[in-house]
């Protein structure tokens, strides 16, 4: 086996269990806006990271480099409020709950602070995969080295003329997108992606909530035109819908290997490169990197770097012993926990769900290119028979989220009803 499938492994697998127990992760990213239709004006968003913990009893984890609060944690609940690469957003990391309730309970009481303190200065937070005002803002990143260094990278696609990459490698500052985490198990974590790669058609029509006003593209998804035609893009491994489904460990490892790494650490000091394959990087000598201010450095590539290793897949495998899904743009705020509610309940039904996917009416009509479906499915307009088509399926994937909530007996069927209501059940 080759060093660097050894070092994804570790990275990957060390912290799968056997038999976990199943907790939800949710994380929600959300576009600040002014309520005047202008650019959102960062010193109110600045001030309400300042307001915060002293009516939340957060902590400040993190500060951006003049100081200002950018990180907030609640040491009980283990929540996160932070800013997602720009300070026009907002993203609420919760901690690992027993329950959807759990979350939403507490994000009712955060939102309602937020939204309060918002609307004093005439701002909102609002149910957007997109920023509506994204051309008004300054689209910066926060004055973090995470942030800077994933901003200057996308920026990199400005220079490379031969490969047909979309104008705006400032879009991290405006999509913003719904993460559910789930336990997944070394015996089902393979299992988990190949089902749920192939469902990626009913999200993108189930949850499509991004359509972008600088162009003119046939898709209501511009997430997935911003996160494939970017530098992210660049290795097509390495982003989105996986081109295949996995027939083992070696074949997913082989797969994770050919995704890139374009970041490294050296000294405290953060640093950004054209992609490499993991599988080519210790072989490669020396590697002309830029550091943040934009000087040319060269570095001398280490097996540590893998530990920054972070693939852009529509179902992730995390460090965490979770499989993150993160396909989904934000929902408008009386749908936010749909998503959430959807893949928990799939996942609990796994084996229905594989056996309904093996059969499924649907991939004799469409065929099995799972990201040319996706795609094709976040059109603006469907013909009729594609409408029919993508409709059944959704509503017999959405039969079978409500049979593993059911099963589950917490009362989270609830949450599907915004997805009832769109297919007319």
């Amino acid at each position: 086996m080759s060093r660097s499938i050894d070092l994804l492994k570790k990275r990957y697998l060390e912290n799968i269990k056997e038999k976990p127990d199943l907790f939800v992760g949710i994380e929600l990213e959300y576009p600040v806006i002014n309520l005047e239709g202008k650019a959102s004006d960062i010193e109110v968003v600045k001030d309400l990271f300042r307001y915060l913990p002293s009516v939340l009893g957060f902590t400040i984890e993190k500060v951006d480099d003049f100081g200002n609060p950018i990180q907030l944690l609640d040491p009980v609940s283990q929540d996160t409020v932070l800013f997602e690469v720009s300070y026009t957003t907002i993203e609420f990391a919760f901690g690992r709950a027993e329950s959807i309730q759990e979350v939403e309970k507490r994000f009712n009481f955060y939102m309602g602070m937020i939204q309060k303190k918002l609307g004093e200065a005439n701002h909102a937070i609002i149910g957007s995969g997109i920023h509506p005002y994204w051309e008004k803002n300054e689209n910066q990143p926060v004055a973090y080295a995470r942030y800077q260094m994933l901003m200057a990278y996308l920026n990199l696609s400005r220079s490379k003329t031969n490969i047909d990459l979309h104008d705006y490698p400032q879009y991290g500052a405006f999509i913003c997108g719904s993460q559910v985490q789930l336990d997944v198990s070394k015996s089902n974590y393979l299992r988990v992606i190949n089902a749920f790669n192939q469902i990626e058609a009913a999200k993108a029509f189930l949850f499509a909530n991004s359509e972008f006003s600088g162009e003119d593209w046939d898709t209501k998804i511009s997430r997935d035109i911003f996160w494939e035609e970017s530098m992210h893009g660049i290795y097509p491994e390495n982003v989105g819908v996986n081109a295949k489904l996995f027939k083992d460990e070696a074949d997913f490892f082989d797969y994770l290997n050919h995704s890139a790494i374009f970041t490294a650490e050296r000294d405290g000091e953060t640093y950004y490169f054209y992609p490499i394959r993991a599988k080519d990087y210790l072989g490669i000598p020396e590697i002309h990197a830029f550091a943040l201010d934009g000087e040319e450095i060269l570095l001398y590539p280490q097996e540590e770097d893998f530990q920054t290793h972070r693939s852009y897949q529509y179902q992730d495998l995390t460090t965490r012993g979770t499989i993150e899904f993160r396909s989904v743009c934000t929902q408008p705020l009386d749908r936010t926990f749909a998503s959430t509610a959807f893949h928990l309940g799939l996942l609990l039904h796994l084996d229905k769900l594989e056996a309904y996917l093996r059969t499924a009416p649907f991939f004799t009509t469409v065929g099995r290119d799972y990201k040319f479906l996706r795609r094709q499915f976040s059109k603006k307009q469907l013909t009729d028979e594609e409408e029919t088509a993508i409709v059944e399926f959704s509503k017999a994937l959405l039969l079978l989220a409500e049979e593993g909530l059911e099963k589950r007996g917490k009362q989270e069927m609830a949450y599907l009803q915004p997805l009832r209501d769109k297919l007319g059940l």
